[in-house]
């Protein structure tokens, strides 16, 4: 019966009002974008967007490591990803401005998508590897020009909780570009929204931020190990067992 009640509350309601939410912040965030073509309004309307998604939700999040970042700084941001509720969740707690690289098919969302593509946010076709290597060109020039950049390694939710190998594309941009790497753990959120259901369970999740590992004087031979070494901060923060590797060449910043 307890089942039963949420599952029709929130069908009936908190998805619903969620739905509602993003179409009038969406509006607002488009509406925004004819007088702001840098972004900033559109990720402070995100950061409300999110919040608001929180409170219907009832979720609740306790931040951890935030002082280890630079809020001005450029970095690339790695996170895990197991649900759909990480995206408020990190919007509405890193109190820095920054664009994400999202699969091609939330583009098409209506609200969601005209906000992602009008904010600067950045769209990765992963079935085209031509397409998937100019997203990443763009990501190139966005933190050339001092833009933090988003990404979840994994290259998509978990389908069972567990923390998968990463891709190795966030870590030989870094490289390139010299900037950076966070980790970033979300825990929680797959008990709150697990992959493939609509039903939004209140509860309590947790963000923890790590601190930068620095990339400067690495060069790309040295990615695998730069992966490895966010990993298992990422892995650490989760409680999971890290990936066997070679000793570390890499160093917080």
């Amino acid at each position: 019966m307890r089942y039963a009640l949420g599952w029709l509350r929130s069908m009936l309601f908190t998805d619903v009002l969620i739905y509602l939410e993003t179409a009038v912040m969406g509006t607002i965030s488009l509406a925004g974008s004819l007088f702001d073509p840098h972004g900033r309004f559109q990720h402070r309307c995100a950061r409300i967007w999110s919040g608001m998604i929180l409170v219907t939700s009832r979720v609740k999040v306790r931040v951890h490591g935030l002082e280890n970042i630079d809020p001005r700084a450029t970095y690339i941001y790695c996170a895990n990803h197991q649900s759909l509720m990480d995206i408020p969740v990190i919007f509405s707690r890193i109190p820095a401005e920054f664009r994400i690289l999202a699969k091609k098919g939330l583009f098409s969302v209506p609200f969601l998508g005209w906000h992602l593509r009008r904010s600067g946010h950045l769209e990765v076709d992963r079935s085209s590897p031509r397409g998937a290597l100019r997203s990443f060109e763009q990501a190139a020039r966005q933190l050339r020009q001092g833009a933090s950049i988003f990404f979840f390694p994994e290259g998509g939710r978990s389908d069972d909780g567990t923390l998968k190998p990463f891709r190795p594309g966030p870590f030989l941009l870094a490289i390139k570009v010299g900037v950076p790497i966070v980790p970033v753990a979300v825990r929680g959120t797959r008990q709150v929204l697990p992959m493939g259901s609509m039903y939004i369970r209140p509860g309590a999740v947790e963000l923890m931020v790590g601190k930068p590992v620095a990339t400067a004087g690495l060069s790309l031979r040295h990615a695998d190990r730069l992966t490895a070494a966010v990993h298992d901060q990422i892995a650490g923060f989760l409680g999971v067992e890290p990936q066997r590797h070679e000793e570390h060449e890499v160093h917080k910043g």
